[in-house]
């Protein structure tokens, strides 16, 4: 392809040299850089790909692009080398990658699920809903990545960089893929991640304090702006009437079709008469004419939200009533209330709840339908938000009978220093607690002391198979970790 078609739509660009001349590949990783690829230099938060101009020439680069304020005269490159300059090479990157895959996105629809809790059940949901009616769906999100049952490989991230997705979407058009369901984060939004993707439907689950910390958002009111762009980027959306701040968006954005949905407020989609067991939930909803009795066996207040959510979006592209209820009834999420079958018949649930408002909303559902015991094991991630880890022991001091503080993803920070702040908040409550760090170990503590009757909430990891320890990813499946510990343990006397 043409550098100069490349590089279409993007304004304020600089170069020094030949831009009439064919590129085969783009990247902004040296390493994977081959003959006659466009090199696309980004100052990240750890590395700085400006470093690795050299190495991407070495591996055959024929053009390189760098950001405004780059010193080219320290640039010391053969002639026939083009060099560009741009103000944004993150943002460049994300047009780059449009142009240079004939903008996939513009050929299936898009739909685009944001919010702090919820997006990886609702875009199951959604996805599952889809294809009951007979679609061929791809799903990009925190789990991994699909195209119908085809799973391509587990997610590094919850919306993969501009160029990865691009190329995952080239991918979904050649499988003739009808619709793609994506997870839209905050942070890919603020990245630019996301931009030149033709969104057809928005959906924003809720807002609350996550991901506050200096590599991701400064405050409140920068997560919440990042999250409003989707919103800018697709003029047709739904969003949580009960939740105060997202159902402010119909007031800022009066000009898009926005719809609402909820329980407690007025909404165009309104649930009610809910019943919630340990094993499902169900409610009434009016669809059409008709007032429709919908279940799904994924328990929780919660659920009826995401459920909500997923019928607006599927009533949108045309699911029948039957199928939205068949296929909610059918829909599994894995490590989103996830229960792990054991040889010693416990309840042990797995769930990814990490943030205050998602571990109380889990422990206030298992609550309420648990005959025995909440014993929660739960902890929370390293370099990110400190300000949550007091909190999360403060809710599980109140609403667990017995919590276990360990490790979640220590990465780059002690474990010792993460579970004495969580430690702090649960010593404002009565709760009964301990302190065991090493997360395999306690858990082995939950399950020696649970009985039939209790429920074991491994809380953090849901879906995860790893646990992130000083930069390292070691294997950390809970399924298979429960599993291990009850092999290992003594059989019951009967």
């Amino acid at each position: 392809m043409e550098l100069k078609k490349v590089l279409a739509g993007i304004e304020g660009l600089k170069a020094r040299g030949n831009i009439d001349i064919n590129i085969k590949n783009i990247e902004s990783d040296s390493r994977k850089v081959t003959k006659d690829t466009l090199f696309i230099a980004i100052k990240g938060f750890t590395t700085d790909g400006h470093e690795y101009i050299y190495k991407a020439i070495e591996n055959g680069a024929n053009s390189i692009m760098v950001e405004e304020g780059f010193d080219l005269k320290k640039l010391d490159v053969p002639k026939e080398i083009t060099i560009i300059v741009a103000k944004d090479t993150r943002l460049a990157l994300a047009i780059i990658a449009c142009n240079f895959y004939g903008n996939p996105s513009k050929k299936f629809k898009l739909v685009g699920v944001t919010g702090t809790k919820g997006k990886t059940t609702t875009t199951f949901m959604i996805k599952q809903l889809l294809e009951k009616q007979g679609q061929k769906v791809g799903l990009i999100g925190t789990i991994a990545k699909y195209i119908g049952d085809t799973c391509l490989g587990e997610s590094d991230r919850t919306t993969p960089d501009s160029l990865e997705l691009q190329r995952l979407f080239e991918k979904m058009v050649k499988e003739n893929v009808d619709t793609v369901v994506m997870e839209v984060s905050s942070q890919s939004l603020k990245l630019n991640r996301v931009v030149g993707c033709d969104f057809d439907i928005a959906v924003f689950t809720n807002f609350s304090e996550d991901h506050i910390s200096p590599n991701e958002h400064p405050n409140m009111e920068d997560y919440f702006n990042s999250k409003l762009k989707l919103f800018k980027m697709c003029k047709t959306g739904f969003i949580n009437a009960d939740d105060l701040q997202v159902s402010k968006l119909k007031k800022l954005l009066p000009e898009n079709d926005i719809k609402t949905y909820g329980i407690d407020n007025s909404a165009d989609l309104i649930a009610k008469d809910i019943t919630i067991t340990n094993s499902y939930v169900d409610f009434k909803v009016k669809l059409g004419e008709k007032n429709e009795r919908i279940k799904t066996s994924i328990p929780g207040r919660f659920s009826v939200y995401n459920s909500l959510a997923a019928i607006c979006v599927a009533r949108k592209l045309g699911v029948t009533t039957e199928n939205i209820k068949e296929a909610l009834l059918e829909v599994r999420v894995p490590g989103r209330s996830e229960l792990i079958p054991n040889k010693r018949e416990l309840t042990i649930m797995t769930d990814y709840a990490h943030s205050p408002e998602s571990l109380e909303s889990i422990l206030k559902a298992v609550k309420s339908y648990t005959r025995g015991r909440v014993i929660c094991v739960f902890g929370c991630g390293g370099d990110r938000d400190t300000a949550k880890r007091p909190i999360m022991g403060e809710i599980s001091g109140k609403i667990a009978d017995f919590s276990i503080i360990t490790s979640d993803n220590p990465r780059t920070e002690e474990p010792e220093k993460i579970v004495k702040q969580i430690e702090n908040g649960m010593k404002k409550t009565n709760g009964k607690y301990i302190v065991i760090v090493d997360r395999k170990e306690a858990i082995k503590y939950a399950i020696n002391m649970a009985g039939k009757l209790d429920i074991i909430l491994l809380a953090g990891k849901g879906h995860e198979l790893y646990q992130e320890i000083n930069g390292k990813k070691f294997p950390f499946d809970e399924r298979i970790i429960v599993k291990e510990i009850i092999e290992e343990l003594k059989p019951q006397r009967r």
